[in-house]
């Protein structure tokens, strides 16, 4: 019995090319969960052989990829991110986490790349291969595990709770050249796909302890004007090491950059993507052009924590894709609720973006921040040997405001999860 079968299209949105393709199918292989072949057709018969998918009618793309998540965490709206941390037992934080694996693949994402598993230790890793082996649907994960960061700058914390430090820890906590090496291995050890690190953070964050970090809440009857602001986390010297370290396991590095000291530092460093940056100048985006450095710039997340000079943070992204910096879409989903990850789409494309840019950025810019190549697989654009991640959306974003939100087919790996808006194989 045979393990293939075609998807028939009459819209192909193609991102190597940034067009569309009409009238294209894709013949994929449920055994290996690739593509087989890609092929213009040349009539159009009324029915298309058994087994056969026909999409016509719909706008059909790769699979979407979100470049910055947080799996293990759900919205601040619900519960900020100290309390998810300290309240929530282990075991109800990895329900949530299954949970937002099925809704987010609903919402058409077959990749996460997963950036600090919150606390919860190489839970994204175990969470990962659980996808992978199939207990669970979910996109494909590409997890940090836990991030780096020097000693008392990243740990969640509030006056009134253990001292001011709350475990476990929100990092590897290291100092030092030789521990950012040894600290890099851990976590390649570990099971990372990917090693992050804090650039900088707000390390003086005690000295006016807020009641809540996100959303940020104070307690501090008369703090400074600017309370916790974000300073330098590592040196140039630890993050070169963390980058050289990362670069001999074959493995991305990622930076969380919220100053452009530390962006700067970051980029000189040669990270794979910087996350952030809201407060970029055209200095630092012709560095990361240089460098060929990735831009993650998180929008959503700002849009809700960073509301009062949203207004400000936007257009830089805008100017980022004029200057030819790379990007990646990513909005620090969980921040905000898994399934709604589009948002960060809508705010690119809001910024200015053609939206042909911002499909692109959230396909092969997405395969890209994963580490390209290294990451061991291919997906994000239709080719034959890739893998077979099809999603197709009711209306053309390009005509259609919310048609990102009106998804109507899923496929991942060639394995059917979605399809006429409904969920199929979904336990």
């Amino acid at each position: 019995m045979s393990t293939q079968y075609t998807v028939h299209t009459s819209q192909l949105f193609d991102p190597k090319t940034k067009k569309v393709q009409n009238n294209w199918s894709i013949t994929v292989d449920k055994q290996s969960g690739r593509i087989v072949k890609v092929f213009e057709r040349s009539d159009e018969p009324e029915s298309f052989p058994e087994g056969d998918i026909d999409l016509r009618g719909k706008y059909v793309l790769p699979g979407f990829v979100d470049a910055h998540t947080h799996v293990f965490l759900h919205s601040y709206d619900e519960a900020g991110a100290l309390i998810q941390k300290r309240d929530e037992s282990m075991t109800e934080r990895i329900v949530r986490g299954v949970n937002h694996c099925r809704t987010a693949l609903l919402a058409g994402y077959t990749t996460y790349r997963d950036l600090g598993s919150e606390g919860m230790q190489e839970c994204d890793a175990n969470l990962r291969d659980a996808i992978a082996r199939g207990l669970i649907p979910g996109p494909r994960l590409f997890v940090a595990t836990k991030v780096l960061a020097s000693t008392g700058s990243f740990e969640p914390r509030t006056e009134n709770s253990g001292g001011g430090h709350c475990l476990p820890a929100g990092a590897d906590a290291v100092d030092g050249v030789e521990e950012c090496r040894k600290a890099v291995r851990r976590r390649i050890a570990a099971g990372a796909d990917i090693v992050k690190f804090f650039a900088d953070y707000r390390r003086r964050i005690m000295r006016s302890p807020p009641a809540q970090q996100h959303p940020y809440i104070p307690s501090v009857l008369h703090p400074p004007q600017d309370p916790n602001p974000d300073y330098m986390v590592f040196s140039k010297e630890e993050m070169d090491a963390i980058v050289k370290e990362g670069a001999l396991a074959r493995c991305p590095v990622v930076a969380h950059c919220c100053t452009l000291e530390g962006a700067l530092t970051a980029v000189e460093a040669g990270v794979d993507t910087i996350e952030h940056v809201y407060f970029a100048t055209d200095d630092l985006f012709k560095r990361m052009v240089a460098k060929k450095t990735i831009l993650v710039p998180t929008l959503a997340v700002a849009e809700r924590l960073h509301a009062k000079r949203f207004h400000e943070i936007l257009p830089q992204i805008k100017r980022a894709h004029e200057l030819g910096v790379r990007l990646a879409c990513g909005g620090d989903t969980g921040t905000y609720p898994h399934g709604e990850n589009v948002r960060e789409l809508e705010l690119m494309i809001e910024a200015g973006i053609p939206v042909s840019d911002v499909l692109e950025a959230c396909t092969v810019g997405g395969w890209e921040s994963c580490g390209g190549d290294m990451c061991g697989q291919r997906f994000g654009w239709f080719e034959e040997g890739l893998q077979a991640d099809i999603v197709a959306l009711d209306n053309d974003p390009e005509k259609v405001k919310d048609a990102l939100r009106q998804i109507s087919f899923v496929m991942k790996d060639a394995k059917v999860w979605k399809q006429n808006g409904q969920p199929v194989g979904m336990i």
